[in-house]
This record gives structure tokens, sequence and C-alpha cells, in this order.
């Protein structure tokens, strides 16, 4: 792959009467921003910044042993289908996916999370929660980092009821998430922003 086939969609190419199909969103390759698949439209969010990633890194580092000894795999920015023209890309995942494959199913993941930031936060608590539960993951992570500083951080652990969630755990700045579902794991708050 060239530079070239890295560089963003221009506006023309994204913008569409059209609805997508999937087979035409994973063509689209590789793009520096987050682009994801929507009841066929697109949904472009830029790409994180260096926060948002370094938080990411920290989740990945503290839930990667675990989830292994519970025979399970973790990823993060993984393509997740979750069902027909759905297909988005969520910071981490966390389930029984190969390691192989460029798309992971909804049906292998037993836990998502996403990152909150200024541009991703409404449609991470509303739209993204909405199309998760539809899915049947059954436990959704969210990080709320303080997004003025990145000095502080929440972690909430949402458990799947029907069509929704209900937070099953919080953490505040300080503090230590401690859960024994999908798999026994710990997450620092601490630890998360230093």
């Amino acid at each position: 792959m060239s530079a070239c086939d890295t560089l963003p969609m221009t506006e023309a190419r994204l913008d569409r009467s059209d609805p997508w199909t999937e087979s035409e969103y994973l063509a689209l390759g590789e793009t520096r921003s987050r682009i994801e698949l929507v009841n066929g439209g697109l949904l472009v969010s830029p790409a994180p910044d260096r926060a948002h990633q370094d938080i990411n890194f920290q989740i990945m580092r503290s839930l990667y042993e675990p989830a292994k000894a519970a025979g399970l795999r973790a990823f993060h920015e993984s393509n997740l289908r979750l069902g027909p023209d759905q297909m988005l890309i969520p910071d981490l995942i966390v389930g029984r996916m190969s390691r192989r494959g460029g798309t992971c199913e909804a049906s292998e993941v037993a836990l998502v999370g996403e990152i909150l930031s200024p541009s991703t936060a409404p449609v991470d608590r509303g739209l993204k929660r909405q199309l998760y539960a539809a899915a049947k993951i059954d436990w959704y992570l969210l990080i709320e980092p303080d997004m003025s500083t990145y000095e502080s951080v929440t972690l909430r652990l949402l458990r799947r009821r029907g069509t929704d969630y209900e937070e099953a755990a919080v953490a505040k700045q300080g503090e230590t998430l401690q859960h024994g579902e999908p798999f026994p794991f710990a997450l620092s708050t601490t630890d998360l922003i230093t």
C-alpha cells in the first residue's frame, strides 16, 4: 500500500445520496479519519488525539493479560460488524475472535469499550450504546476522561439488560474498577492518566 492509499477520502467521494454497502465501505481501505458504517451512512470522526491514544494504550495494557487468561483476545480499533450495513470501530473489544482477519463479529465480542472525546461523546453515549445493545454485546465500558485537561478519568462498566445497558460498576479518579465479568479484571484510573 502506498502513502497515497492512506490519504483521507475527499468530501466529494464520501458525500453521496445512495446508501453505502458493506463491500463499498470496506473498499475505502485505511484512512486518517475514523469512518464507520451505520445504516448505509458514514459516520466520520477525526483520528484520536495523543491523550486519547495514551489512555487506550494503558487500558489495552491492563486488559490484555486478564483477557488472555480467560481465553479471550483484546484488540483496539478493529472493524466490528454489528449487522447488515453496520460496521463500527470501537476503541477496544475483548472476545473470542481470531487474531487473523479484518472484521470481528458482534457474536464473538464479550466487551466493547469507547473512550469519550469532545467529538464522539454524544455518539458513544447514545447511538453506539443503542447499536451495541441491539447487537447483543453484553458488556460496554465507557471511559470518560476530563476532556479539558485529561488529568482525571471515570470508568463506567455497563451490563446489557434487554435493549439497553445498566450501570454495573463505576470508578472515579483515584479508584480502581474491579469486576469478575465478562472476565476478572482491574483498571486503575490513576494508571490510565499517568
